[in-house]
């Protein structure tokens, strides 16, 4: 292999042809945003559009500075630091491939315990968006009733002590506080995570922890910023070895690359209290009411990568392409979708539910995307309540079928029971998994301890028709194995075929 060129500002043009690299001037950026969670899913998705209209010679003071609150950031902040906060990203589509090196981010700001630094920076008045990716598990939520959890360790610890948070949200609220004092003004808080209604949990979370120590504080929080709902959509896999292969294939030295599919969407919601980018220059959607957007996507797309990533671990499959490709899974998949997620699915315009499912099962079959079922069902405990669970519940509520619903819920169970059927360990893959494999060896001779769970399943453990069939699901996997459990439930007839008959 000939020598590899060092990813840096310095060294742009020297990258391979085909590379395309920024075509602005990144010394006359200036920050307007700092993001919190600089993962690949960010790289690729929300630093993408900026870079896009910075190439435009737009909106050039809405850089972004990233920043991080947990210990193992500090890595991250080294690797992007090193190459100048540049990343390299791959599309890759089973027809073409193409490299684009973004610039959009300038700055990672020192990780530390307190978040002296973050604070700072967000109390600063040319920052006017504090964006977060921190997963679907990290808004401090109660498992029982979704509202904000007062009682976490985390949220106790910034309640008092709000000069010193550990938290991103405490970090928010102390930032606000010197914001309010000097008279800078409010921020935008913006969640790009895949929450439904993700503005209405970031606000949930910031006023319900400020209202704790500074109940004024909370009102001023409440009534000045603004935290705008956001769908984001773009299948982005985690970096391992095979990821630093390809970057390397292309001659460029990157240690954080990213790979993605050839697809990307961000409905937004307008409302911005401090001003935003012009996002829609390149192709974002802003509008008034994203909650439908948001439906489908989470319900389907999110929703859908669970059904494919238990199923697939129990089988020993090592990517979601591959479990999409398995003709058992793949018949779940369809049958599950069309029959129990879609009819409580509303259209969007330009999209209806079943032209959604057709592609979305495109995307997830292409074989380029290394996208490992491990990495899609880590979290379970957070993924299927935001989820699958609204589905279940929307199912029963409409008195349809909730049969495939559970069959996915008993995958999960039989998945953390940590072994797959080849006989190999699954390791352990959810913050609460200690819990979960140990419910979930009890459930394979009592199903239902899987579902009395309350924390994961409130009442619908106490809902017959979706504990009944649970129950058989769990044992019919464990008795007949996974194959035959899926093909059973795809040839069964239909609720449309049954009413029919």
């Amino acid at each position: 292999m000939d020598e590899l060129t060092p990813l840096s500002n310095d060294t742009l043009s020297a990258l391979p042809d085909g590379v395309r690299v920024p075509r602005y001037d990144r010394a006359s950026l200036t920050a307007g945003i700092v993001h919190i969670g600089l993962g690949n899913f960010h790289r690729a998705h929300q630093a993408w559009y900026l870079h896009r209209l910075f190439d435009e010679g737009l909106s050039l003071d809405w850089a972004i500075i990233g920043a991080g609150v947990r210990a193992a950031d500090a890595a991250q902040r080294d690797r992007l630091l090193a190459q100048d906060c540049l990343t390299t990203l791959i599309e890759l589509d089973p027809s073409h491939s193409a490299v684009e090196v973004t610039g959009s981010m300038i700055d990672y700001l020192p990780v530390q315990p307190a978040n002296d630094a973050l604070i700072a920076k967000m109390a600063d008045p040319a920052i006017r968006i504090v964006a977060l990716t921190v997963t679907e598990g990290g808004y401090y939520l109660n498992g029982t009733t979704g509202g904000f959890d007062a009682a976490h360790p985390d949220i106790v610890h910034d309640a008092a002590n709000p000069g010193t948070p550990k938290t991103a949200f405490g970090a928010m609220i102390a930032a606000l506080k010197l914001r309010r004092d000097s008279g800078a003004g409010p921020f935008t808080g913006m969640s790009c995570d895949n929450l439904q209604g993700n503005g209405g949990i970031l606000r949930q979370t910031v006023v319900g922890l400020a209202r704790l120590s500074d109940p004024d504080l909370a009102e001023w929080i409440d009534s000045t910023c603004t935290f705008p709902n956001s769908m984001v959509d773009c299948i982005v896999p985690a970096t391992g070895p095979t990821e630093l292969a390809i970057v390397h294939a292309m001659g460029i030295d990157d240690k954080a690359p990213v790979t993605h599919e050839n697809y990307r969407q961000w409905v937004i919601e307008d409302d911005f209290c401090a001003g935003r980018p012009a996002w829609e220059t390149v192709g974002a959607t802003l509008t008034s009411d994203v909650h439908d957007y948001e439906a489908m996507k989470i319900r389907m797309l999110n929703g859908g990568h669970q059904v494919l990533a238990n199923a697939g671990e129990i089988l020993g499959i090592a990517s979601i392409s591959e479990a999409m490709n398995h003709p058992a899974i793949h018949a779940l998949f369809n049958k599950v979708q069309r029959e129990e997620i879609a009819p409580y699915v509303k259209p969007v315009p330009g999209r209806t539910p079943d032209s959604y499912i057709d592609l979305i099962s495109r995307r997830f079959a292409n074989p380029k995307i290394v996208d490992t079922t491990r990495r899609v069902a880590f979290d379970g405990s957070s993924r299927h309540i935001g989820f699958i669970l609204p589905s279940i519940r929307d199912a029963l509520t409409a008195g349809g079928s909730v049969e495939g619903l559970a069959l996915v819920e008993a995958l999960w169970a039989r998945m953390c029971q940590g072994d797959r059927e080849d006989g190999t360990q699954i390791e352990p893959n959810d913050p609460h998994w200690a819990a979960l494999n140990a419910a979930a060896i009890d459930a394979r001779g009592t199903p239902e301890t899987w579902l009395n769970q309350p924390g994961l399943y409130g009442t619908l453990a106490q809902e017959p028709v979706f504990a009944d069939a649970f129950a058989r699901w769990l044992t019919m996997l464990w008795t007949d194995g996974c194959e035959k459990t899926l093909r059973r439930y795809a040839n069964a007839p239909s609720e449309s075929t049954r009413q029919s008959a």
